[in-house]
């Protein structure tokens, strides 16, 4: 049976879940990277004001969002940053850690396997595939791309939580089918169509085009100028940014080894 944290009270974070609204639980999970922030650079309180600022909300909305959480702060205080990371963690479901399947490792694929920030929330991906004869084999982050067609099987072995789907739209639903046959409850596409899949399971879809789309309407909408910047500067802020890929490039090589499929708690 898996273990539950008990919320101040004696309410699992699990107990709360269905009570929260999504917008919230959207905000919880910027809440939660500004929190890992401020404790990678050894804050231990914040206040609701500091906190909302730095997520982006105001500090009325925050109070409001982190009220579904039970009791966190103390008045004229602020919020322990640390306890407060992990009662959202709890909610968010976050605490025992997440493995994770992805389908598709092509340029996409490829850079959300080797992108470090999901071992550090709790995701750590145990498992890649393709069905394509040339990527099959290859090394990225440490795991070993596999034949798509053992993906089943391999689900039943790995047993994970969540399963990211990075393929073409017309191979999308297949991958889909197999997966949810397979026990996956939980599903994030990258395709741009539509899944169909029964009740109980969730899907989550980020397409891309849809997300520059509404960046263009922002753009757009009476948007100030932009400062001039001399060519001078504009160089070295292009320097400084070639200087940090090319840095993480380097440290995050396609053959850096990797949990091996151990669940990180966060």
């Amino acid at each position: 049976m898996t273990e539950q944290h008990e919320a101040p009270g004696g309410v699992s974070g699990r107990a709360l879940q269905k009570d929260i609204p999504q917008a919230t639980v959207a905000r919880l999970a910027t809440y939660l990277r500004v929190l890992a922030t401020l404790a990678d650079d050894g804050v231990a309180i914040v206040s609701s004001e500091e906190l909302a600022v730095a997520a982006g909300v105001n500090s009325a909305k925050l109070r409001k969002d982190l009220s579904f959480l039970g009791p966190n702060g103390v008045r004229g205080v602020g919020y322990d940053v640390a306890k407060l990371r992990s009662r959202i963690e709890d909610v968010l479901g976050l605490s025992q850690g997440h493995r994770v399947v992805l389908v598709g490792a092509g340029n996409l694929g490829r850079a959300l396997v080797g992108y470090g920030g999901f071992q550090r929330r709790g995701f750590t991906v145990v498992g890649m595939f393709d069905s394509h004869p040339e990527v099959i084999g290859l090394q990225v982050a440490g795991l070993v791309v596999r034949d798509v067609v053992g993906l089943a099987d391999a689900v039943t072995v790995l047993k994970p939580t969540i399963a990211v789907i990075a393929v073409p739209d017309d191979a999308a639903q297949a991958v889909c089918d197999c997966l949810v046959g397979s026990g996956l409850q939980s599903i994030l596409s990258f395709a741009p169509c539509e899944l169909t899949v029964p009740d109980g399971v969730e899907v989550r879809r980020v397409d891309l085009a849809v997300e520059m789309q509404m960046l263009s309407f922002d753009a757009s909408r009476n948007a100030p100028p932009l400062p001039e910047v001399s060519r001078a500067a504009s160089g070295r802020i292009a320097h400084r940014a070639y200087s940090a890929l090319k840095h993480s490039a380097t440290s995050h090589s396609a053959t850096e080894p990797s949990s091996k499929g151990s669940v990180v708690t966060p």
